[in-house]
């Protein structure tokens, strides 16, 4: 299963790096697959250590791929680490062994303590929207400027219907973003 959360890292200075990934999930093992090159996997490689977020608060997803990297961070009790302030849980894991790769290394870690901070209460759809649009974004190199149209076009129809001002908001990073970057090409 594939979970999109934030990963945060620190690299040998302390200095913390948070990004949205989508990770591999199998009971207590995790697999963070970062493309190269990658500020998470030379941290997690240096450090051997990260910290897997859950939040839905899609204002985060869409700010770090658009970026606005600056989000609440309070330190972790059993590693080195960091984990956002606003996020309804957190686990801390370690590395454990790397499949390596030269373009999409795979990254097998061990959850080493979780934490609960909040109850999730689910995703409406604008969220899901916010989420997938990033994910558009993150691959407007790769896609042609039709299929991103006509899948932003898609999920703009649930997100209409659900979105609060937070949604509004990340839909407006992200869109924008697209937009210039559609421009750029």
């Amino acid at each position: 299963m594939i979970q999109e959360t934030i990963v945060t890292t620190q690299n040998n200075e302390g200095k913390t790096h948070i990004a949205p990934m989508g990770i591999h999930v199998a009971g207590d093992e995790f697999i963070i697959l970062p493309f190269r090159p990658s500020v998470t996997l030379d941290n997690i490689l240096a450090t051997k250590t990260a910290v897997i977020n859950y939040t839905d608060d899609v204002r985060i997803f869409a700010g770090c791929v658009t970026g606005r990297n600056d989000w609440p961070l309070l330190k972790t009790k059993k590693i080195d680490g960091h984990f956002l302030q606003g996020s309804l849980a957190h686990c801390a894991v370690k590395l454990t062994h790397v499949d390596d790769d030269p373009v999409r290394p795979k990254l097998f870690c061990q959850a080493l303590h979780r934490v609960n901070h909040a109850p999730f209460k689910g995703f409406n759809r604008a969220q899901f929207s916010v989420l997938e649009a990033a994910i558009l974004l993150s691959r407007v190199n790769h896609l042609l400027a039709t299929k991103i149209h006509t899948e932003l076009e898609y999920l703009h129809i649930g997100f209409n219907k659900t979105a609060g001002p937070k949604e509004r908001e990340a839909w407006d990073w992200v869109t924008k973003a697209i937009e210039q970057k559609l421009r750029e090409l």
